[in-house]
C-alpha cells in the first residue's frame, strides 16, 4: 500500500486484477506470476501447486495459463472423464478434496517436472478446485494444492474457509478473462 502497512494477499490481487484489466495484461505471464505469487500467500501453499485454466473460445478444452511451464504444452479436453479441472468448469460449482489420491484423476501433468534439476517431482495430495466466471459463464478454472509425497507430508487438510476465499479470489480472477 502507497502508506507503507502490509495489505492482505485479497486485497493486494484485487489491485492486480484491476491494474492488469485497466492495462489489458490480464493473462500476460508477468501478470499470473503476480497474482499467483498473492494467492500462494492466501492459502500457504507454493506458487508450483496452483494452477489457472481458460476454457477455449468454442469450450471444447482448457488450456494451462499457469505454470508457465505448461502454458504451451497442457491442454485438456473438455470431454476428459474423471478430470475435476473439466467438472468444476461444467458444473460451475467449487471442490475440495482432502485425499486426492483415492480420487481417480489424469495423472498425465503431475508428471512434468516444475522445478529445477535434482529436485523430485511431488503428487498432488489435496486439492482444491473454483470455476472462474463471467457473467455466470464458466471462463477457466483455478486450482490450488497440497503435494507431497503423502498426505501428511503435504500439509494440513484444506477447509471451507480456504473453499470460500479461494471462491472470492476466483471472482476477482475471472476479471482477466474480459475481452474488450
Amino acid at each position: 500500500m502507497p502508506d507503507g502497512t502490509p495489505s492482505s494477499p485479497t486485497a493486494e490481487i484485487s489491485r492486480l486484477v484491476d491494474e492488469a484489466v485497466k492495462s489489458g495484461t490480464g493473462q500476460a505471464e508477468e501478470t499470473l506470476t503476480k497474482i499467483v505469487s498473492e494467492m500462494a500467500k492466501l492459502f500457504s501453499v507454493k506458487a508450483d501447486e496452483i494452477a489457472i485454466l481458460q476454457l477455449s473460445p468454442d469450450s471444447g478444452f482448457l488450456r494451462f495459463l499457469y505454470p508457465l511451464k505448461l502454458r504451451k504444452i497442457g491442454t485438456i479436453p473438455m470431454t476428459t472423464t474423471h478430470s475435476l479441472a473439466v467438472r468444476t468448469a461444467r458444473d460451475k460449482r467449487p471442490e475440495m478434496i482432502n485425499n486426492f489420491p483415492a480420487h481417480k484423476h489424469p495423472t498425465i501433468f503431475e508428471a512434468v517436472n516444475l522445478h529445477e534439476a535434482g529436485q523430485e517431482k511431488q503428487p498432488i495430495q489435496k486439492i482444491m478446485s473454483a470455476p472462474l466466471l463471467l457473467d455466470s459463464k464458466s471462463v477457466g478454472v483455478i486450482q490450488i494444492s497440497r503435494k507431497g509425497k503423502s498426505l501428511a507430508d503435504a500439509g494440513a487438510d484444506f477447509t471451507i474457509r480456504d473453499l470460500t476465499a479461494l471462491m472470492t479470489a476466483a471472482g476477482l480472477l475471472a476479471k482477466c478473462f474480459k475481452t474488450p
